[in-house]
């Protein structure tokens, strides 16, 4: 029991300095944390595969149920391959960042900056909530208001809708 115990540890400080690393700007960090990741994902495929058997290669004299199961080893076997084929384009990306900017980190550029400062509203999908003409729906169902204010919804493209529809809840009920 200490040995599966001992694993779980293991696998959950594999995880969590990991994903740690991920979440840095250098890209060595990020591989580092990858190659972490990858090696827990790999812990914990074989702690799931069950208590160890015999090799899978078939004996008329063994029951079935002493064999251990190939399908996890299978699975790690991919994750290396693919954690390999991984772990060389990261380093092919570290090794053009230093030749190219003398330092692997990843900076924000203007567009990033841009992207960040730009309202989160989005006209397609914050705009007012057109009423359901099921037939289970009312006749006097009231207009859905919008769930934004009209100058949150004015800084988004698509804002004339908003505008539109301003103007006709500002009119007078009795006009025609």
């Amino acid at each position: 029991m200490t040995v599966n115990l001992t694993l779980l540890v293991v696998m959950g400080v594999l995880f969590s300095v990991g994903v740690y690393l991920l979440l840095e700007r250098s890209l060595t960090r990020v591989l580092l944390g990858l190659m972490l990741l990858t090696n827990g994902a790999n812990l914990l495929i074989l702690h799931t595969s069950g208590v160890p058997g015999v090799a899978p290669l078939y004996d008329s004299s063994l029951d079935p149920s002493e064999y251990s199961d190939p399908l996890p080893q299978a699975l790690v076997l991919t994750s290396i391959v693919i954690s390999l084929a991984t772990t060389a384009f990261l380093l092919s990306m570290i090794w053009r960042s230093w030749i190219l900017a003398r330092r692997d980190e990843i900076q924000d550029d203007l567009e990033d900056r841009r992207v960040a400062q730009q309202s989160s509203y989005d006209a397609e999908d914050d705009d007012a909530i057109p009423q359901d003409a099921s037939e289970f729906a009312t006749p006097d169902a009231p207009f859905t208001p919008s769930r934004h204010n009209a100058e949150e919804a004015s800084e988004s493209p698509g804002h004339h809708r908003v505008e539109t529809q301003l103007r006709t809840d500002r009119r007078d009920p009795h006009e025609h």
